[in-house]
């Protein structure tokens, strides 16, 4: 007589409510971002990678520090956080791809054609655009703290033709204009920077 261990169970029906509730949170959510245009302090972090594109951003009060910080494979990794106080984006494409537990890969995007942004902070661990600064200052400081030992600072920025690996994303207010949020499957992951 044979003996068998069951490692775990699905209760189907609870699966099904747990998937369906949060998907309708999900759906609230989005159709009252869409209803306003607007949200107020919205953090994205703890997902791991995501992708920034855009084809331009015009910033003020701009910082660029060093930072180590979490991504979805690490605990600490050397990146970069901007700040900006205030920041215009045209043509912003925000795109993650998960896989599913089938083993395929899907890609959740979100567009917005004329984006406006107060108190953005960004956690960068790859960077390829062209930039433009103006009055840009870089300061070195005597610590041993290598976070405030130095840095770099302008009073405007203009970057274009973005693409931008980041694991953190913090923004006191945004406002997407003509925002469409879909999904997709595809065929492997973005492995920019990889």
């Amino acid at each position: 007589m044979e003996n068998s261990i069951t490692v775990s169970k699905t209760i189907k029906k609870k699966f099904s409510i747990a998937l369906a509730s949060g998907l309708l949170a999900l759906g609230v959510l989005i159709s009252v971002f869409g209803f306003t245009g607007s949200a107020f302090a919205v953090p994205l972090g703890g997902i791991g990678d995501f992708y920034v594109e855009f084809d331009e951003l015009q910033g003020t009060q701009f910082q660029l520090l060093p930072h180590v910080g979490e991504t979805g494979n690490s605990n600490a990794e050397p990146m970069v956080r901007n700040k900006m106080d205030t920041a215009k984006i045209t043509n912003l494409h925000i795109y993650k791809d998960l896989k599913l537990p089938t083993g395929n890969w899907v890609r959740f995007h979100v567009r917005a054609g004329e984006t406006t942004i107060k108190g953005l902070i960004h956690d960068a661990r790859f960077i390829d655009a062209d930039f433009n600064f103006s009055e840009l200052a870089i300061k070195e400081t005597n610590t041993s703290d290598f976070t405030k030992n130095w840095g770099q600072s302008a009073t405007s920025i203009t970057i274009t033709n973005a693409k931008i690996v980041t694991d953190y994303l913090f923004q006191s207010m945004v406002s997407l204009g003509g925002a469409k949020i879909s999904v997709e499957k595809i065929s492997q992951p973005d492995m920019t920077n990889q």
